[in-house]
């Protein structure tokens, strides 16, 4: 085991500029950037459980909305920086750019790759305090930030240099850490949303355990405990949970290509959807990357390879493509790897090139034993006939999209008399209103900017394209309406770049049939157009419930809650409850619902990809029990529906 050591620590640049532009540093002084504050110091804890040198982590949320981090790892080295002067847990908690993680030595894989977690955490919160036990020994030291007599803010400042407390027999690091109320608009923590990812990382570290406490209700302590002896082939097994499998146990494939370690799992379904979740050093890369390049690629060549030699391919040049064996497939990539580069927009896409020869060569190596041993000839079988079968239903499809070019060119027919366009050429400005119903949809067009606003009526509910293949989705005209109308194609031949529509808002009526749409359109755009959610450009309409009208003055009212605060003390009023979107005439639909300067949006978000794909499976698949289970707890009519809830939402204008 290589000594971790003070001097492994590399000191780059200051803290000067968090606390001026935090954002830069944690996304946002939001939810999601209180959050990304505590992975901050979780990432630190993995890294340990990573290189085995921890196997629990805890995080506990106390009353005053602080949180501790606890690991049993190798402790924050605590000797004296040679350059600076002072320990090593003053200078990973208030230097910028300062820790193990620069050199290849103290950490082989790291997800902390910049190393200014600590020290941002630190800028950020009102006290840090910190405990390190190692060597024997336990270790203390905090820091506060405070508004100097000078007027200007100190963050971070150590109260006083590390002490030693005595001798103990415990061992690793221990964060509390309090999120200031100054810089952040909440400091109340999501425990559902901490359980999720402590979910997923149990299910990428075998066997380390991650526990949650949450101690804010003084009557009510709340614990969850995760860990998978299982690892990533239980991560399948639960996302395949709802899903009717073609074999039993997830075929793993494990090696080392140089400096990448290679984890992957997979299993086939009867579904038709192809589900491929991967992660570098326990990060999801959402958007793909060259690993996810390396695997598909593989893959394909191994399959086609067995099945010429099983003779389910006759002619020795014979192939079928990679969506065939994709079909129905649950996958689990996992990587460990030294310098990780990322590319897009979103810095979700593994963009380094010895990752693809390296996921290729362990699935070329390991894969193949595994599909010819004989008590897995039945399992490949299968994995062989559902491949030919996708490929006789791919054709199908093929045909069906080339009939549907010479009968409709599947840009104008489907739509004529049904889509308003917009006047506007720029894909920027413009947006597409989905409208549930003619009656609905004429008041739109009749009250819209058409400068920049087109209307789609749906004259009946959409497919459920989670229960059917590629050829049925392109023989229902409703979907077939949309595809025409984004310009983007769908699965294979998406294309961002087509994109007609810079916003594709859904607007229904706020009942359960409303509902249900919602949750068919979106079914269809994660499934065919998930790009287009990933990118931000799907959103959901919020029509009021309510009018309240007291002398010439109307008061629009958009949920239940809000209801009440106008009413009271109110008298003198009549309150009109609206049905359905056709209830309001075109200029109230415009008022309330279509202006930019006062609608509300919400925009849809993937933030974890692999619980949406649970949760899609869940409510719009063919299991019945389970979805019982689900809408029993968790329905509530009153409010949004669960499926836009639980797939991540943000209100926009």
């Amino acid at each position: 085991m290589h000594d971790y050591t003070v001097s492994d620590i590399k000191v780059m640049e200051g803290l000067e500029a968090v606390r001026v532009r935090p954002g830069m540093y944690i996304g946002s002084t939001g939810s999601r950037g209180l959050h990304h504050m505590l992975w901050e110091i979780v990432d630190n804890s993995v890294d340990e459980a990573a290189n085995g040198f921890a196997d629990c982590i805890t995080v506990t949320l106390e009353r005053d909305n602080s949180v501790t981090v606890e690991d049993n790892g190798r402790g924050i080295p605590v000797g004296i920086h040679e350059k600076l002067g002072v320990s090593g847990v003053e200078v990973v908690f208030t230097q910028l750019h300062a820790g193990g993680k620069f050199g290849n030595e103290s950490y082989g894989f790291s997800g902390g790759l910049h190393g200014v977690g600590a020290s941002v955490v630190n800028a950020l919160s009102e006290y840090v305090k910190v405990e390190v036990a190692t060597g024997g020994k336990l270790y203390a030291m905090s820091f506060h930030s405070f508004e100097g007599s000078d007027g200007n803010m100190h963050s971070g400042v150590p109260d006083a240099p590390l002490e030693e407390l005595g001798r103990t027999r415990r061992q690793g690091t221990k964060v509390t850490f309090l999120p200031d109320r100054r810089v952040f608009e909440t400091v109340d923590m999501n425990f559902e949303l901490i359980s999720k990812r402590f979910r997923e990382l149990a299910y990428l570290n075998k066997g380390v355990r991650f526990r949650l406490i949450d101690n804010r209700e003084r009557s009510n302590r709340v614990e969850k405990e995760y860990c998978f002896d299982g690892g990533i082939c239980d991560f399948v097994k639960y996302l395949n949970v709802d899903k009717t499998p073609l074999y039993a146990e997830p075929i793993y494939i494990s090696g080392r290509k140089d400096d990448i370690i290679v984890e992957i799992a997979m299993q086939h379904s009867d579904g038709y959807s192809e589900n491929i979740f991967s992660y570098v050093n326990n990060i999801p890369t959402t958007e793909g990357g060259t690993h996810e390049t390396g695997f598909r690629a593989a893959l394909t060549r191994v399959m086609n390879d067995y099945c010429r030699r099983i003779g389910v391919l006759k002619d020795k040049d014979a192939s079928l493509s990679g969506e065939d064996f994709r079909e129905g497939l649950t996958a689990i990539i996992s990587l460990k790897m030294r310098s990780i580069q990322f590319e897009g927009q979103t810095k979700t896409r593994l963009g380094n090139t010895e990752a693809r020869p390296a996921v290729e060569a362990v699935v070329i190596d390991a894969l193949p034993p595994i599909l010819e041993d004989l008590k897995n000839a039945e399992i490949s079988a299968m994995i062989a006939d559902k491949a030919l079968k996708a490929a006789k239903a791919r054709e199908a499809a093929r045909k069906a999209k080339s009939m549907a070019r010479e009968k409709s060119k599947l840009e104008n027919a489907p739509l004529v008399g049904k889509l308003s366009s917009c006047t506007g050429k720029d894909p920027a400005k413009n947006e597409l209103f989905i409208v549930e119903g003619d009656s609905a949809g004429g008041s739109a067009k009749q009250g819209r900017d058409r400068r920049f606003q087109a209307i789609l009526p749906l004259r009946g509910k959409p497919l459920n394209v989670e229960k059917k293949r590629l050829e049925q989705v392109l023989e229902n005209d409703e979907l077939r309406s949309i595809i025409t109308a984004l310009g983007t194609g769908i699965g294979e031949d998406f294309n961002i770049a087509n994109l007609k529509y810079d916003k594709v808002i859904i607007l229904s009526d706020a009942d359960q049939d409303g509902a249900h749409i919602r949750a068919l359109l979106l079914t269809f755009f994660y499934r065919y157009t998930k790009q287009l959610i990933m990118d931000g450009h799907v959103y959901i309409g919020q029509p009021p419930l309510y009018k309240v009208q007291k002398g010439s003055e109307q008061i629009y009212v958009y949920d239940d809650a809000e209801l009440a605060k106008v009413i009271k003390g109110m008298r003198g009023y009549t309150l009109q409850r609206y049905k359905g979107l056709g209830e309001m005439n075109p200029e109230q639909l415009w008022e309330t619902t279509m202006n930019p300067v006062k609608r509300t949006l919400v925009r849809v978000n993937l933030e974890d990809v692999a619980d949406v794909e649970h949760l899609v499976t869940l409510l719009m698949g063919d299991k019945v029990a389970p979805r019982k289970e689900y809408i029993s707890e968790y329905a509530n009519f009153n409010k949004e529906d669960s499926f836009v809830k639980r797939a991540n939402v943000e209100g926009v204008n």
